[in-house]
């Protein structure tokens, strides 16, 4: 079980607004809960603050570990989660067991939208991939939040559109690019949504995250390595040079992040 965090419940203070550079160059709101813990979901601070006390009072900060299982294929979904500082990776389980990743969240989303849908049940397996933490809430409470945020609603299914946008994206691009291409990707978008340098990773994990051989993974990371642009441990990555990541990444990444980049343009401009 996850363990709960000091701010269980807490609402949003109205005082601690801040905005500050991220790593990557962008500017970022980060607003304490109620008790002095930093809200770094996109999705909650974009929130009104008559919604921002709608659905505190119904979340929970738990702390979330490496790997566990925060929702099962063919199982009822109990929680979602807003991720803070932890990343989800969603994964397609097959008959025999193997599974590939087809998608991640982070501090940018939510997990759990089939339960947005008014759906009981997870299509797929989502992990915690990198341990942080996440504001939970029971389905329940976020169906009926759902109903009585409109801004929340909005938000979701905005999210949810990303999402599916970013599965088909990686569905094509495991089909149609080199290993060490689609390993420069999934580390651009990781730390997108965890924001660290060095990113806790094992041959094993980014193995079954690209549905792919061990052996394959070690000659991709050797080449990224090789080329300068990250530093392959045991059981963590290092990003040394973003930008040559950037280049050495199929064509996926930009195409991704230039979509999004749309999206919010367009709405910025319903505001």
């Amino acid at each position: 079980m996850p363990k709960k965090s000091p701010s269980a419940g807490s609402t949003v203070s109205r005082s601690a607004v801040a905005r500050r550079q991220d790593g990557h160059g962008s500017a970022s709101i980060f607003r304490s809960d109620g008790d002095g813990n930093a809200v770094k979901n996109k999705i909650l601070l974009g929130l009104p603050r008559k919604e921002c006390d709608t659905i505190f009072s119904k979340l929970t900060l738990v702390d979330l570990e490496l790997h566990h299982v925060l929702q099962e294929a063919g199982k009822v979904i109990e929680f979602c989660y807003f991720p803070n500082t932890m990343m989800g990776s969603v994964l397609n389980i097959m008959a025999d067991g193997k599974s590939v990743e087809v998608g991640l969240a982070g501090w940018e989303g939510f997990i759990g939208l089939p339960s947005i849908a008014g759906f009981r049940t997870s299509a797929s397996r989502v992990v915690a991939q990198a341990q942080g933490n996440a504001y939970r809430i029971s389905a329940a409470d976020l169906q009926k939040a759902v109903r009585t945020c409109p801004q929340l609603s909005v938000a979701l299914l905005r999210y949810s559109q990303e999402a599916t946008m970013e599965v088909t994206q990686i569905a094509a691009c495991n089909r149609l690019h080199e290993v060490d291409e689609r390993l420069a990707r999934w580390l651009l978008m990781s730390q997108d949504r965890i924001r660290l340098e060095v990113l806790p990773l094992t041959q094993e994990f980014l193995a079954q995250m690209l549905g792919t051989r061990r052996a394959s993974v070690s000659v991709a990371a050797s080449i990224l390595q090789r080329a300068g642009l990250i530093q392959y441990g045991r059981g963590h990555v290092s990003i040394l040079d973003r930008k040559g990541l950037e280049a050495a990444s199929c064509e996926c990444y930009g195409t991704i992040k230039e979509q999004l980049a749309n999206w919010e343009k367009e709405s910025s401009s319903l505001r």
